[in-house]
């Protein structure tokens, strides 16, 4: 599977993260607000934010998501490697979007966009989210994600361990949603 396709919805294009994307999508993800919530709370702070988009370019699989009316990138998602987690499988995560745009069906969009493609080659996609990250635990509720018994801890940093649940969409949970991939 190509972990950096170019995929087009309604109102959102989604494309490989390059190097030259770091100014655009630091201001959106420079806004605390995107992070509030969140395990990795103080994202917002450029150092921070800086590993994390290094770590993005050197996983492979990151991509950057553009309002196609405005042009502007307004955050990012990635595919991380297929079958790490078990067979069948890949992840999808790291995902942000400007606050701007919480609310109004863009995360459902481009989840839906990411969905697609992955589970044209696999059974399952799993997300990974923060225990006490209500904002997208809710998010991914409202996609159809169903919260399974897996869980993993993660250290976030300074020793302190951050414990995560995992959703997951199957091909036949998504194709009852929203129809074939």
């Amino acid at each position: 599977m190509n972990r950096q396709p170019v995929l087009e919805g309604d109102r959102l294009t989604l494309r490989p993260l390059l190097p030259e994307d770091w100014d655009a999508l630091y201001a959106v993800a420079s806004d605390s607000r995107v992070w509030a919530g969140h395990p990795s709370y103080d994202r917002w702070q450029e150092p921070v934010f800086r590993e994390f988009f290094a770590d993005a370019m050197a996983r492979g699989g990151a991509l950057a998501i553009f309002d196609k009316v405005t042009g502007e990138i307004i955050g990012s998602s990635q595919f991380d490697k297929p079958e790490l987690e078990g067979p069948g499988e890949i992840e999808i995560g790291w995902s942000f979007l400007a606050h701007r745009y919480w609310g109004k069906g863009y995360n459902a969009e481009f989840k839906r966009l990411m969905l697609a493609h992955a589970l044209e080659h696999y059974e399952r996609a799993i997300f990974q989210v923060g225990e006490d990250n209500v904002i997208s635990r809710k998010a991914m509720e409202n996609i159809g994600g169903v919260l399974t018994d897996r869980t993993r801890t993660f250290e976030r940093g300074g020793g302190v361990m951050v414990r995560h649940v995992v959703y997951e969409i199957t091909r036949e949970g998504f194709e009852k949603r929203w129809g074939a991939c």
